[in-house]
């Protein structure tokens, strides 16, 4: 839990938010939360907390998958209201900072990964297939993610957030190979 509260606490410490307005401020604490979820998401998924059953950890990652799908909502709503112009240059592609397109990549595949695991009984997908497009649309959720926030020079801190990164992108590798999600074959 601290590795989660350490990139929030130092990011309220930044001398950058002075000049910010409250609602700017609100969406850039969102995304922080929203990297903050990623690593919760491939640890619940691989079953590696300790204390939760499988099935609560499988609830526990549908509960997160949402929190991270407001929070992503929140981010980018935020940014929205506080910069139209930038905001819709984002959503078409056309921004001239590399890092917003990272950011809206995975943020979509945030969203289709939500859909894909909401509507999963419904498509009457065979579960491998589903896990492997679920699974694969995590991952671009993932390093989309830490590209976008690893670009942006703001109020999160530089060794916590890379701190952060690096964790996040360990336990979805990790928790990618134990799952071998890939292996559609399996039985």
């Amino acid at each position: 839990m601290v590795v989660l509260l350490v990139p929030i606490l130092a990011a309220a410490t930044s001398p950058y938010l002075a000049w910010r307005s409250p609602v700017y401020i609100a969406a850039g604490f969102a995304g922080i939360i929203s990297l903050s979820l990623l690593l919760l998401q491939p640890l619940l998924a691989g079953r590696w907390l300790p204390g939760l059953s499988s099935m609560q950890s499988r609830r526990w990652h549908r509960r997160c998958g949402l929190a991270l799908v407001g929070a992503l909502v929140i981010h980018v709503a935020g940014l929205w209201i506080t910069s139209p112009p930038d905001m819709l240059d984002a959503l078409l592609f056309v921004s001239p900072t590399p890092f917003s397109a990272w950011g809206v990549a995975a943020m979509w595949a945030a969203i289709a990964a939500a859909l894909l695991g909401l509507l999963r009984q419904r498509l009457h997908l065979r579960f491998r297939f589903w896990r492997l497009g679920h699974a694969g649309l995590a991952f671009i959720t993932i390093v989309g993610s830490v590209v976008h926030a690893m670009l942006i020079e703001g109020t999160m801190e530089v060794m916590s957030k890379t701190a952060l990164c690096l964790l996040v992108l360990l336990a979805s590798v990790w928790t990618l190979a134990k799952l071998r999600v890939w292996d559609i074959r399996r039985r």
